[in-house]
């Protein structure tokens, strides 16, 4: 844990390489928690454990300053990181699916039985996301961490700063906020 809280402090610092460090020290981690988002059916069949953790890598990278306080807050930035990569690829995919500017043409029956609903729920989840952090930020960031970045209740409350009890209630909220948003 010192190593990391040190290369946390380094990396607030500007130090660059620190943060090249830090994913180093927690890949295993953080390739955990991206299988974990993989495995709940993610519909793009190229984007593997490995290539999400490399495009968050990126994407932190490119971030002109991260302010995490610790290991929770780094992971914190990082479900966020996962949910802006795996939302972009779904729009994507649900762009390509409409037409994106090509030309109509018939479709093959494979193609026709392909099931767009992972996409789709994913957009929604993400719609339905930002209205709730209008109503309470604290519970669209325990639903980030949760259905994006695939956290447990014991990491999630680490994040966050509050009781894994408090997760699993804040947890029931959300998850009927978001049920009626999602109708």
């Amino acid at each position: 844990m010192g190593d990391i809280t040190l290369l946390i402090q380094r990396m607030r610092g500007g130090d660059r390489v620190a943060l090249d460090d830090l994913f180093t020290a927690l890949y295993p981690e953080l390739r955990r928690i991206a299988h974990s988002r993989l495995r709940r059916g993610f519909p793009d069949a190229d984007l593997g454990t490995t290539a999400l953790v490399n495009e968050c890598y990126m994407k932190l990278s490119a971030a002109s300053r991260l302010d995490a306080q610790d290991r929770g807050h780094f992971f914190a930035y990082t479900a966020t990181a996962m949910r802006s990569i795996v939302v972009d690829i779904a729009r994507g995919k649900a762009t390509e699916r409409r037409g994106a500017g090509v030309e109509p043409m018939t479709l093959d029956e494979e193609q026709v039985r392909a099931d767009p609903r992972g996409e789709e729920q994913i957009l929604q989840v993400h719609e339905a996301l930002e209205e709730l952090a209008k109503l309470d930020e604290r519970l669209a960031r325990l639903v980030e961490m949760r259905y994006f970045g695939g956290f447990t209740d014991e990491e999630t409350g680490e994040a966050l700063g509050i009781s894994v009890r408090t997760v699993r209630r804040d947890w029931q909220k959300a998850r009927l906020l978001l049920a009626d948003a999602l109708r």
